[in-house]
């Protein structure tokens, strides 16, 4: 199975030449340590950054310089900072790509929660709201299974939502998923060393298997 890292790596290789890509907090922040060099790719942060690069070593991070979740970031030559409302007015207007979302719960058709857990003291449901609401090219990076070892590919959502029907594709520890036109998560590559068993033990929504699922390389 992928953690977290290998997870972020797999997403990178859905990055193309020429992007303009946003990361969400948690595990999308970490893809931006994967981007292969010699690909011309702008990472936004919805706080302000457009041209964000990979997190700081140890001893050369600069407190002032932040990420959506708080956490210190770099910036690659040529890099803008602006305020809230040019970066919102960015999202809104499309001009961002691909978007790289954490998750909660996946529904079969698209669905995504990922602000608020019923009973757990939020600030506020953020940026997430903009962003699916504008992008037409959604990644979820998440575990598939909770720390009570229940899915969290979901026929529907238990929690509050987000979005609707706006989740193209999701890669967890176990596989990688597309969204099918009709509903369902279409198995597209298991994660190294991960059977198809085990990934129908770990989906309670629709699993569409069309053909033998390849293990991903990373």
């Amino acid at each position: 199975m992928l953690d977290k890292n290998g997870i972020a790596k797999r997403i990178a290789r859905e990055v193309q030449d020429g992007m303009f890509v946003n990361l969400g907090i948690g595990i999308p922040t970490l893809v931006a340590n994967y981007i292969p060099v010699g690909l011309n790719v702008e990472m936004q942060s919805e706080n302000g950054i457009l041209g964000m690069g990979p997190f700081p070593f140890e001893g050369e991070e600069d407190a002032d310089l932040i990420n959506a979740g708080k956490q210190t970031v770099t910036l690659l030559r040529g890099a803008s900072i602006f305020d809230s409302a040019m970066s919102f007015g960015m999202i809104r207007a499309q001009k961002v790509n691909l978007t790289i979302l954490g998750a909660m719960e996946v529904s079969e058709h698209g669905d995504i929660a990922n602000w608020k857990i019923p009973g757990k003291m939020v600030k506020g449901m953020g940026g997430a709201m903009d962003l699916v609401a504008s992008a037409n090219n959604i990644i979820v990076a998440m575990q598939q299974v909770n720390k009570a070892g229940e899915s969290k590919l979901l026929p529907k959502c238990d929690l509050p939502l987000t979005g609707v029907r706006c989740v193209k594709k999701i890669v967890t520890e176990l596989g990688v998923y597309e969204i099918a036109r009709e509903g369902g998560f279409r198995l597209i590559e298991r994660a190294p060393g991960v059977s198809v068993e085990q990934i129908k033990n770990a989906t309670a929504g629709k699993l569409i298997i069309d053909v033998e699922a390849p293990e991903m390389v990373i």
